[in-house]
């Protein structure tokens, strides 16, 4: 398996993980934007939580399922998108509205579409949750 786009793999690993009714999938190597990533799903309900074991280079998240994911991925290519184009990504990517959310990457750093759309910022979207 290429470890190309770690994201991506940790993504498709939490959704195998999900898809099976697992209550816990590792997911390696570790990285600042895969952290905040789960930081932000952990705040929004989609994961109980996360533990990082440390082992050398790389690092090994222990993820904590709650079965709340029905679909999680990142969004390739990652698309510049400014504030007022928000909505038809909201639309190509989320069912439904208020159901889910998507991740950009901001240069405040990652946040959530809606805190993007308060605080007026654009940027390049990263993934998608719900």
């Amino acid at each position: 398996m290429s470890m190309n786009d770690t994201l991506a793999t940790a993504m498709s690993n939490i959704m195998n993980a999900e898809n099976i009714a697992k209550d816990s999938c590792l997911v390696t190597p570790i990285s600042k934007m895969l952290t905040k990533m789960l930081d932000i799903m952990q705040l929004k309900g989609y994961i109980a939580g996360y533990e990082v074991t440390d082992k050398g280079r790389g690092g090994i998240y222990k993820i904590k399922l709650n079965g709340s994911i029905n679909k999680c991925g990142v969004i390739k290519p990652r698309f510049s998108v400014s504030k007022a184009e928000f909505e038809k990504f909201e639309k190509r990517y989320l069912p439904a509205k208020d159901f889910g959310f998507i991740v950009i990457s901001t240069t405040k750093g990652l946040i959530t579409l809606e805190e993007a759309r308060e605080k007026g910022l654009g940027g390049r979207l990263i993934a998608f949750v719900y």
